[in-house]
């Protein structure tokens, strides 16, 4: 073989070992790129995975305040039991798998094949049980303490808890084991509430378990803002109370919702559905009746059928469901035709019992009508065919530009989830028999929530408020961190009609078909409603009333709508307005508004019993007297030794109130009378005559317009007591009133 020949192989070897090793190098680059750019993040990922062990510390919840800054939701401190199965492999030496997790299943009650299964699997973090109280958590201590087990850990964790149990449930909302809310307030403000999770970062080896030096990193967790709710605590109880009773009274299929507002504001003092539900156990049915038919269906069946309850049960009632207004509505027909001066109060009209639209006959709730009356008596008179003819003055157009701007096609924006946006006809479908029977109420759909804002509208001078339930977050210091200002969003009638109304108003409780709603003292405005549910003629009804007072410096407005109730009585200005005495009187009272006694009242005014035991028979007299109070003498004495009824109760003006003056004296009794399905004078009448004396409650300022009769009384019938005790009897509106 030549030189040249050799050298020549020589070159060709040498080149394809450059080419090779050029190739092979080219690889290692393209793979360290790959590995470096394309993988880099997941890599290094994986790599502080398998070198760390990364432990969650939940945040502390923020607290939601009512607006007097009382706790309506908190988070106490609790503790979450966790397990690193690497370690307690490496550790089974001194205490099984088997043995510790039928150990800590008793400790913790939990279920030990599915415990043994966490504690045995392939992975270096695995939950045990969350939240658990200190008691358990210190029992947890001492076994692992007891038997030097390693792989078990508690982390400090926060748990949801709601003081008041069920109260505002609807607003609240709840959290899940997650500390993520799912309903109400929790689940609309829970990126502002959770706040962000600390961890506590520790190194590890190739197997899972602690390295031999000690490494740890501790990443604080930031805590949540408070929610300070326009909702106040008080108002609050005083609105679930009473819906609670008219609930029962009126066996209510459908449940019940009441809305407190603030109408110079748009802030929601109160907010309640019935029925409502336990905010600790938010995922318990409260219906023993629903619960117990649930546990009978097969197991596909049955948690389908819970998750349907639960979430009926969670619904609420005043945001998310729209009903037909009734002769609720008639106040915005009204406020339409003033603003428009297509009606004058005493323009007359009349109602035969029916009123021909088109080619249908609009019949009145009165059989036989209310004959001939001026449009504010066809107001006191909640009068279908009135508001059929004023409806037509004010014609579709206008109608439509009203029901527009009071908000009733928009939905507020409410900081809650779910809100409704209500029904109404389309332009081209909204004719001479629509607009007949929206003027009254009828063939559209609004929410609660629509209704009550509109009529804050009408009480605040005019002024549409947007509703709102929250007013500011606040840090763990409380300071503000965000302020919630009050909306205003349309003037939709003139502060003069707005005054006018209110007046008119006031006059549907004073003489009108909402009596019920009268409290002596406060002037209250208002109106009742009564609304068939769709398909007509199926007998389900929902009964409702909206007042505000005082009525002529609106303060606060309250709407009560009663879904289907099946104890009798149906009509909106038969319970309704009842419910809406109740909460009023106390809120009233609460908020110190001052009564404003007109002369008729006076006279008919209560007094606190003054005491006059240990005094001279004369001295009591003069006392009595000038509390405008009678007095009837028991025994020969001269010096008063007993009293009844007792020092501090109130009591009407001229009642009698029966001095004792005897030691041995026998206390002179008496039965109780019947007085249920009487008029204000037949049971004053019966009262007196068993020498006793009686409270009147909910006669409105003129009983003696009929229509009005006792339905309780405290104490009952037939019960034996002392003289002069002051008997309660209540009175609602017996003839059918929308």
């Amino acid at each position: 073989m030549s030189e040249s020949k050799t050298r020549m192989q020589i070159k060709k070897r040498m080149y394809f070992v450059l080419f090779c090793c050029t190739l092979l190098f080219a690889a290692l680059i393209i793979k360290t790129g790959y590995l470096q750019i394309v993988k880099g993040d997941e890599l290094q990922k994986q790599a502080i995975e398998q070198q760390t062990r990364d432990r969650i510390i939940n945040s502390k919840r923020g607290t939601i305040f009512d607006c007097n800054e009382k706790p309506l939701a908190v988070s106490a401190s609790v503790e979450t039991v966790t397990a690193s199965p690497a370690e307690i492999k490496a550790n089974s030496e001194n205490i099984s798998p088997e043995t510790l997790a039928n150990g800590l299943a008793e400790i913790l009650a939990l279920d030990y094949n599915a415990l043994y299964e966490k504690l045995t699997k392939n992975t270096s973090y695995e939950i045990i049980k969350r939240k658990i109280e200190k008691d358990e958590a210190d029992r947890v201590r001492n076994y692992i303490h007891e038997n030097k087990v390693k792989g078990i850990r508690l982390d400090a964790d926060t748990k949801r808890f709601y003081p008041y149990g069920s109260l505002a449930s609807h607003v609240i909302g709840f959290t899940g084991l997650d500390n993520q809310g799912l309903e109400g307030i929790e689940m609309v403000f829970d990126k502002y509430l959770k706040g962000s999770p600390g961890r506590i970062v520790s190194a590890k080896n190739a197997a899972g378990t602690d390295m031999p030096f000690k490494y740890e990193k501790l990443v604080d967790p930031q805590d949540g803002l408070n929610v300070v709710l326009t909702i106040d605590e008080n108002i609050q109880r005083f609105a679930e109370k009473h819906l609670e009773t008219a609930l029962i009274e009126n066996k209510l299929l459908k449940g019940a919702a009441c809305i407190v507002l603030n109408p110079e504001t748009g802030e929601i003092l109160a907010m309640t559905t019935k029925p409502d539900y336990d905010l600790n156990n938010p995922f318990y049915i409260q219906d023993e009746q629903i619960r117990l038919a649930i546990e009978q269906l097969m197991p596909e069946e049955r948690e389908k059928k819970r998750e349907e309850e639960l979430r009926k049960m969670w619904r609420n009632k005043a945001v998310v469901d729209s009903y037909e207004p009734g002769s609720t509505f008639k106040i915005f027909t009204s406020a339409m035709a003033l603003e428009e001066k297509v009606v004058s109060l005493n323009d007359r009209f009349f109602c035969g019992g029916s009123k021909r639209v088109g080619n249908y006959n609009i019949r009145c709730w009165k059989a036989g009508g209310h004959g001939s009356q001026t449009f504010l008596e066809g107001v006191q008179n909640s009068c279908n065919p009135v508001f059929i003819e004023v409806g037509a003055r004010v014609g579709t157009e206008r109608f439509r530009h009203y029901f527009e701007g009071l908000g009733f096609t928009q939905k507020s924006g409410i900081e809650l989830p779910g809100e409704a946006m209500g029904i109404f006809h389309s332009p081209n479908y909204f004719n001479e028999v629509e607009l007949a029977t929206c003027s009254f109420g009828q063939s559209f759909q609004i929410t609660p929530l629509q209704m009550i804002a509109g009529v804050g509208a009408i009480a605040n001078e005019g002024k549409l408020m947007w509703p709102h339930l929250v007013k500011q977050l606040t840090d763990s210091d409380g300071n503000v961190v965000k302020e919630y200002e009050s909306q205003f969003v349309r003037q939709v009638i003139s502060k003069e009609t707005s005054q006018q109304l209110c007046s008119i108003l006031e006059t549907v409780v004073s003489k009108g078909t909402g009596s019920g709603a009268y409290i002596k003292g406060f002037r209250i405005a208002g109106k009742t409603g009564t609304s068939e549910k769709i398909p007509r003629g199926n007998g389900k009804y929902i009964a409702s009333f909206v007042g505000f007072a005082p009525a002529d410096d609106p303060q606060v407005v309250c709407l009560v709508i009663m879904d289907e109730p099946s104890a009798g009585l149906y009509y909106g200005g038969q319970i309704a307005t009842p419910v809406v005495r109740n909460i009023m009187d106390d809120v009233l009272n609460y908020l110190g508004i001052e009564p404003a006694y007109t002369p008729e009242e006076k006279e008919t005014l209560e007094s606190a019993v003054p005491n006059v035991v240990g005094k001279s028979i004369s001295e009591s007299k003069t006392i009595l007297a000038g509390s405008n109070l009678k007095y009837r003498i028991e025994g020969a004495g001269n010096t008063v030794i007993s009293q009844m009824p007792k020092a501090g109760i109130k009591v009407n003006q001229q009642s009698t109130i029966t001095l004792y003056t005897e030691e041995n004296k026998t206390v002179t009794m008496t039965i109780v009378p019947n007085v249920l399905q009487k008029s204000v004078v037949d049971a004053s009448n019966a009262v007196s005559k068993a020498d006793l004396n009686i409270k009147i409650v909910g006669a409105g300022s003129a009983p003696s317009n009929g229509g009005i009769i006792s339905y309780r009384q405290e104490p009952a019938a037939g019960e034996s007591v002392e003289v002069g005790t002051v008997v309660t009897v209540e009175f609602r509106r017996v003839e059918a009133g929308e």
